[in-house]
């Protein structure tokens, strides 16, 4: 069978990993970065022929049951991730230096992280991206217009992720905070995302693509 694991977008990768990935169990990860130089064709197949990930949905089923773990390989341009389930694989000796649980250790992905966390996926923006808006937009405050600032929000490439959504929310209400004390128009929380787009992750991309950052098939509420 044809095993994709080379996402197209950003977006697509963290809704690959998140909600197909980490929703089924997936917790355990080894997180790298192929140098450059190394040829990113030989270093999948490697990893895909050591750790027999090119399995069906059947085969899987069956080591499951088997007590065996399942793997899962993922990477956007030079970076990738191994995933497995609970269980009996030889990914657990020849990794386990490198091995970390979601749960405990979210994903950091292109200012996401991503997590798991009372049963379900967690996708916010990291410490350090939201620390980093934070301070830009709070610069901004009172020596912007509320239009410009807003403008500068729907920039952000950032998929609205319930966690994302609630972040940005809560450094808007700072931003207009500072600009209610010095008699200045608020910013319109209308700027901020509402909904997700939904990605078909390994579909090619057209040239000009639309949205947060890449290009979107629909939208989610």
């Amino acid at each position: 069978m044809d095993y994709h694991y080379t996402p197209t977008t950003v977006g697509g990768f963290v809704q690959q990993l998140a909600l197909c990935y980490l929703e089924h169990g997936y917790w355990f990860y080894v997180q790298g970065t192929i140098p450059a130089g190394k040829d990113l064709a030989q270093v999948d197949e490697k990893l895909l022929t050591k750790y027999h990930i090119s399995a069906s949905k059947f085969q899987r089923c069956r080591c499951k049951r088997k007590g065996g773990a399942n793997i899962q390989y993922l990477r956007y341009e030079r970076t990738f991730l191994l995933l497995a389930t609970h269980g009996i694989h030889a990914f657990f000796q020849e990794e386990a230096p490198a091995i970390k649980d979601v749960r405990r250790s979210p994903i950091q992905f292109e200012g996401y992280s991503i997590g798991y966390y009372h049963d379900h996926p967690r996708v916010g923006l990291a410490r350090d991206t939201y620390r980093n808006l934070r301070a830009y937009f709070l610069e901004l405050a009172v020596h912007r217009s509320a239009d410009f600032i807003a403008e500068e929000m729907k920039k952000l490439p950032y998929e609205g992720y319930g966690p994302v959504r609630r972040q940005l929310f809560g450094l808007l209400l700072a931003v207009n905070t500072k600009r209610r004390q010095a008699g200045l128009d608020l910013v319109p929380y209308s700027c901020l995302p509402t909904s997700r787009h939904i990605y078909r992750p390994f579909e090619p991309q057209p040239p000009c693509s639309a949205g947060r950052g890449d290009d979107p098939v629909k939208k989610r509420g």
